[in-house]
This record gives structure tokens, sequence and C-alpha cells, in this order.
């Protein structure tokens, strides 16, 4: 979150209001100024609910890995439409990082499947329940 604010902030800090205004980002402009407000392409702005967790290992660990992969997307969306060395070479980075986070929660997973009774795999949760 912090790179990608900082570039967004390299990006804008030096707009002109012709430039804001040319560019689409007025609307935003009159909210925040240039100041950084973490939102979605679309306008969503940036809340808790994008953090999911139900304290069970298989479904906190595939939630997970599902995030890792809808970031590592959306960098590579960017990387389509961006050809500024600037912002793609810590965009790289981080979609690097994505392919890494999601193999370590793979295993994890993987590790935590291992330990579950076979004929019980998804019956129960094993950090609660204690029933065969």
């Amino acid at each position: 979150m912090e790179i990608v604010c900082t570039i967004i902030y390299q990006l804008t800090k030096d707009l002109s209001p012709e430039e804001i205004k040319a560019s689409g980002f007025d609307k935003y402009y009159v909210d925040h100024t240039l100041a950084l407000w973490p939102q979605a392409a679309g306008g969503i702005p940036f809340n808790a609910c994008e953090f999911q967790s139900k304290g069970d290992p298989i479904t906190d660990l595939t939630e997970d890995m599902a995030a890792e992969q809808k970031a590592r997307s959306t960098y590579e969306n960017i990387l389509r439409l961006v050809k500024d060395p600037e912002v793609c070479d810590p965009i790289r980075y981080l979609r690097e990082r994505e392919v890494v986070h999601f193999q370590r929660f793979g295993e994890g997973l993987r590790i935590v499947q291992d330990h579950l009774d076979s004929k019980n795999f998804y019956a129960a949760n094993p950090a609660f329940d204690c029933r065969k």
C-alpha cells in the first residue's frame, strides 16, 4: 500500500488545475485535493470489508491465496496500461511478492490439510472442533 501510494503521490504532486481536469481527476481532487485516499479504480473507497476472516484455517488460507491472486492480476493490469519504468519497476516487484505470498499460503494450506483427519476433512473446524 505504501509503495502504491508513493507512486501515486509522485505522479500527482505537481499537477496543475488544468491537468487535473483533463485527466478526469477533478472529482477526486474536490474531495481529497491531492491527498492519498485508497479506493478501487471504480471509485469505491477501501474499507475493512476487504479483509475476510472466518477463524477456520482452511477457509482463511484459501481466502488469503485468493487475495494474493487478485492483487497479482491488478498489478498485471497496471503493467498493461502503464509504460513509465519508474512506475512499472516497483509494480513488477509487488507482483513478484504476490506470487511468493500465494506460494507460501499454499504451502501453509497443504500443511493444515495434511494434519486433518481424512474422513472429516471439511466437516469441522480443526481449530475448535475435536470431534472425530
